[in-house]
């Protein structure tokens, strides 16, 4: 549509201009010179597109330069072919054609700038990577040149056309001094000069204002891409639409958050396997298999993801704090690395001491993670790994350990660990008890609905039973192996119901 328009233009304009510099020109009826401007910038439309689409197949990263490059030989193509067609049809001599050759010289170069600045726009707007310019010192073209450049080349055009009218005025007068009225010769060489600085004023002010629109397309950009990565969001890409220093700038900037991301991707992949570690040392000292971390991180994620449907707790339970709950809960029973081996591996009953010393192993988890937090400062992964230890033995009825917390002043983060706990007890097998079916594991937990759980939380786990068992079945304990030391009170304390 841009293009249609400046070729429309550009037929009126250049037919203008070829009454007011040429003398040969101006002596033509306006249709003997209207219609080979037209014919000629019609021809020139019928060329452009095979000829761009030609080159964006074989150079494909270089077609912002080749749409300058192509509007641009094809208006100089356009003029020399008018100037011969006017030479031989009509007899007009070189300067004539020189005329000519300068008006669409410089009416070409302003319209394919503006065109490859349209172009450089709708690269901005591209996402793939594929689509964008490469950067390179071979190929960068400073700012600092370009302006210049446009700056010199206007000038030098403007003072050109300027001499062309001027000339051709002179001449006028000369010829005509005897016979022309001087103040309607004044009234007509103002006109030209209004001519010509109209149109270039014009021209100049459309190229300011779409490398404006250009400039502000790249730092909305660039702003938007450094607001995102300064929020953790690493997806972000600014295009890369120039050959400039704004062009190296979007590349820097990507190499820069490409790095970030890589980084952090490094960062959390260390850190999920170091609480992977420390959860499977956990759990080498006590009955459960390491199939218990991956069962019941699942489970707490689908009790999440349910829970998340609800206006109440849709806030609290954003994809993010969804991901951590879900890499913290393996750490849930750190705190039994304290539990002495005699107490932890006892393999019968657990005298009432002995299981108040178990009971411990929730603040003892809980104690080591603060001291992590207070190396690292408190982060929302760490803090909420420290409320799963501290209170997924917590009761709704407040009859549970370590703090006796009651209702909502149990982190939501225990109340989900409680429900993903106990049913994976229920369904694991122990040397105090067969597995117990899914049925079974669920009318104990719908038993405690409301004095051991969280009565939002079982409903919850009503609603996504049928993704527990799927969990279930997959990380099976078939897949690990067992240990043939268990302890009987460790679990039991456990899947203990409400009563």
């Amino acid at each position: 549509m841009r293009a249609a328009i400046h070729y429309c233009l550009s037929t009126v304009i250049l037919v203008l201009y070829g009454s007011r510099v040429c003398p040969f020109l101006d002596s033509l009826t306006t249709l003997q010179l209207a219609m080979p401007v037209a014919v000629m910038l019609l021809l020139q439309w019928t060329l452009r597109t095979p000829v761009r689409h030609l080159l964006e197949r074989n150079f494909s990263k270089e077609r912002i330069r080749h749409t300058f490059a192509i509007e641009f030989g094809l208006f100089i193509c356009g003029g020399v072919l008018l100037a011969i067609f006017n030479a031989v049809y009509h007899g007009f001599p070189l300067a004539s054609g020189l005329k000519v050759i300068v008006g669409f010289f410089s009416l070409g170069f302003f319209v394919s700038l503006d065109l490859a600045l349209e172009q450089e726009r709708r690269q901005a707007t591209r996402s793939r990577q594929n689509d964008q310019v490469e950067i390179s010192s071979a190929t960068l073209f400073p700012v600092s040149h370009k302006l210049g450049l446009f700056a010199s080349l206007t000038s030098l055009l403007v003072v050109l056309i300027l001499f062309l009218v001027v000339n051709k005025d002179l001449l006028w007068l000369l010829e005509t001094s005897n016979q022309t009225n001087m103040e309607e010769a004044r009234f007509s060489i103002l006109k030209e000069f209004l001519f010509v600085a109209i149109v270039t004023l014009a021209q100049v002010l459309n190229i300011i204002r779409s490398y404006s629109a250009n400039l502000r397309l790249f730092f909305d950009a660039e702003n938007s891409v450094l607001q995102r990565t300064n929020r953790g969001d690493l997806d972000g890409r600014v295009p890369v639409s120039t050959n400039d220093e704004f062009g190296l700038m979007a590349y820097h900037t990507n190499l820069m958050v490409e790095a970030i991301h890589k980084r952090t991707g490094e960062i959390y992949r260390t850190q999920d396997v170091t609480i992977l570690s420390l959860a499977s040392l956990a759990e080498t000292r006590d009955n459960e298999t390491g199939a218990h971390i991956l069962r019941t991180q699942r489970y707490v994620r689908a009790l999440a993801e349910q829970l998340k449907s609800d206006q109440r707790y849709c806030d609290d339970l954003s994809e993010t704090t969804i991901d951590l709950l879900y890499k913290s809960a393996p750490l849930h029973d750190i705190g039994k690395v304290g539990i002495p081996d005699a107490i932890l591996l006892k393999p019968g009953k657990l005298t009432d001491s002995e299981f108040g010393i178990m009971k411990t192993h929730a603040s003892l988890g809980a104690e080591a993670i603060r001291v992590a937090e207070g190396e690292l400062g408190e982060t929302s992964f760490l803090s909420l790994a420290r409320e799963i230890t501290e209170t997924h033995h917590e009761k709704w009825d407040g009859s549970g350990y370590p703090n006796g917390l009651k209702g909502v002043a149990i982190p939501l983060s225990g109340r989900l660990m409680a429900v993903a706990d106990v049913y994976d007890a229920l369904i694991s097998k122990r040397v105090y008890k067969p597995a117990f079916s899914h049925d079974k594991a669920k009318s104990i937990i719908i038993e405690g609905r409301g004095a051991h759980f969280d009565p939002d939380v079982v409903d919850a786990f009503i609603a996504v039973e049928r993704e527990f068992q799927r969990i279930a079945a997959e990380f099976s304990d078939q897949s690990y192996t067992s240990k043939p030391s268990e302890s009987d009170q460790g679990a039991s304390e456990t899947l203990a119901p409400a009563t």
